[in-house]
């Protein structure tokens, strides 16, 4: 898939298209904020940096991201064993990098700019509620909750009425989590950064935004196509 940008592309335009380039703005210490009004190529000479090696990072990197929107009708005809193995691997080791590598974004704008934007301090507190809250519930869907799916057909009827149990709870979880994202998104106003907003400050609410729609289409697999076949 082609990247929509190229070297002459300002940095900051890069973040706003492919807000996961940040990452590797950040690590090679290219400025996307408030110099990144210039393009890719300037940057990195600045920093004696090979722009070549970074459009090949970036590529990398954009293709792994890329092609996020799934045909779901390919998984209703997956057997489970598959669509558990895909879940694991494209949403909760994707959910895993997201949550590490945007929590300290979110924390520095809160730090900076809560006293005149105080939403950005509940903003830290939601996300920070909703990080929790994921990474308990994915590590415990892999610990316990799968591994009994993929059992379940030679089970006895009490691991049955226990499965049925735990995937309720599960669906509870998955019902708390977009509350959060619901509440993130009031009181982003849809994820519309302010007119004064720093390019950070626009990145995490582009990367919520993000976050939200992958949360969604993971527990879209798992309510509507994997749970059904259980508790149908």
């Amino acid at each position: 898939m082609t990247m929509p940008f190229n070297e002459n592309t300002l940095v900051k335009d890069i973040v706003n298209q492919f807000p996961q380039a940040s990452d590797l703005f950040k690590k090679n210490r290219l400025d996307f904020c408030c110099g990144g009004n210039r393009p890719l190529a300037d940057a990195a000479a600045e920093m004696a940096l090979d722009v070549q090696g970074i459009m090949a990072d970036l590529e990398e990197l954009y293709k792994k991201h890329s092609g996020s929107a799934e045909n779901m009708e390919a998984w209703t005809d997956t057997d489970s064993k598959a669509l558990i193995e895909h879940i694991k691997s494209k949403y909760h080791r994707e959910l895993e990098e997201e949550l590490s590598l945007l929590s300290p974004y979110v924390t520095k704008v809160s730090k900076v700019h809560g006293e005149r934007h105080p939403e950005l301090v509940k903003v830290y507190e939601l996300f920070r509620e909703l990080k929790n809250e994921l990474l308990e519930h994915t590590a415990k869907e892999e610990a316990r909750v799968f591994p009994l799916l993929l059992e379940l057909e030679d089970a006895a009827e009490e691991i049955r009425t226990e499965i049925l149990s735990e995937i309720a709870e599960l669906e509870k979880e998955h019902d708390a989590a977009g509350s959060i994202l619901k509440e993130l998104r009031d009181i982003t106003s849809d994820f519309n950064p302010p007119m004064d907003a720093c390019g950070t400050y626009r990145l995490v609410y582009k990367r919520l935004e993000l976050l939200e729609a992958h949360t969604f289409m993971h527990v879209h697999l798992e309510n509507n196509i994997l749970f059904p076949r259980y508790t149908a």
